[in-house]
């Protein structure tokens, strides 16, 4: 591909960094035991979930912004959502940009996937790339998709790849 663990590793790994709900409050425990706690507590709760994973990013100055949401989904009942995010002065093309968008919502789908299996909990990985050729991010949509699908996910892509577009993309604005 292009590179992506030299542009990946720079970053640290999603699933180790500081994770935050919504309204700010810091999550403590590990991801993946975060994730299985409100698993629980909604199927208790007589939900049944749906997950999706994204990330967006936002180039402001010197320094590029990624933030990368778990959004879950309650059918009918609205939705939460965790929050990573973080900095770094690495320079990326749009297409790598886009590329590590992907690759760090992948990393965190496949540590949290064989929960979803074993909570019958469907989830899809959103990337925040455009379907239009007229727009710059389109560059990356095949190498994209291929990589999501490749790795056994379901693959939204704009305009339904709201946990990137709309969730991740308004911590990163």
């Amino acid at each position: 591909m292009y590179g992506l663990s030299r542009f990946f590793g720079k970053l640290g790994k999603p699933n180790v960094m500081l994770w935050r709900k919504f309204n700010g409050d810091p999550i403590e425990l590990p991801i993946r035991d975060a994730v299985e706690r409100a698993i629980r507590r909604e199927t208790e709760n007589g939900y049944h979930l749906k997950v999706c994973i994204g990330t967006d990013s936002q180039v402001k100055g010197a320094e590029t912004e990624f933030a990368t949401v778990i959004v879950f989904l309650r059918e009918g009942h609205g939705g939460f959502m965790f929050i990573q995010n973080e900095k770094t002065r690495q320079k990326y093309s749009i297409k790598e940009r886009m590329l590590v968008e992907v690759a760090r919502s992948i990393e965190i789908a496949y540590d949290l996937c064989n929960l979803f299996t074993a909570y019958n909990v469907d989830m899809e990985v959103h990337a925040d790339i455009n379907t239009n050729p007229h727009f710059k991010s389109n560059d990356a949509l095949k190498e994209a998709m291929g990589y999501i699908l490749g790795m056994g996910f379901a693959f939204k892509a704009k305009p339904e790849a709201f946990a990137s577009s709309s969730c991740a993309n308004k911590v990163v604005n």
